[in-house]
């Protein structure tokens, strides 16, 4: 998997190359869509500063079929605002997929940047989480704001 971030005049640009795992898509049609974690799906966090409770940061999920999310959280899974829109392009090539996604600068953290990005894919007893930075716990959990790298783009 490849996640490429670079700065433009109005935002940021994500572009992502990932494998496809053969993953079912969600039911509803693409575009933004609830519950995507639940899919194949590759996540940026975008975090601006503060610790877990106080920081402000965005999560950007995108599935190889065309469905995002974009979510905004003041505080560890505090959701503020969900299923934004966004632009986003999506196709696949081969046994693989590609996806660009336009974020508004009105959708990221001020301040300095962390980030991190994962992947979740398969089904049942095959279901894998995937995160750049290691992340303690018993169980996945994506939100650890603390846990993010310094970005600079």
């Amino acid at each position: 998997m490849l996640l490429t971030l670079h700065r433009v005049e109005d935002g940021l640009v994500l572009h992502v190359n990932a494998p496809m795992h053969g993953d079912p898509p969600p039911a509803a049609p693409p575009g933004p869509t609830w519950g995507l974690w639940e899919h194949e799906v590759v996540e940026l966090f975008i975090a601006g500063p503060g610790d877990d409770e106080g920081v402000h940061y965005l999560e950007l999920e995108l599935g190889p079929h065309g469905h995002h999310l974009v979510l905004i959280l003041a505080g560890r899974r505090h959701i503020v605002a969900r299923e934004l829109p966004l632009t986003v392009t999506t196709k696949t090539c081969g046994a693989r997929w590609i996806a660009e996604a336009r974020i508004p600068q009105s959708l990221v953290p001020t301040g300095p940047l962390r980030v991190n990005a994962t992947a979740i894919h398969g089904q049942g007893a095959d279901r894998r989480y995937l995160s750049l930075t290691p992340l303690p716990g018993a169980a996945p959990d994506f939100h650890q704001p603390q846990r993010f790298v310094d970005l600079r783009v």
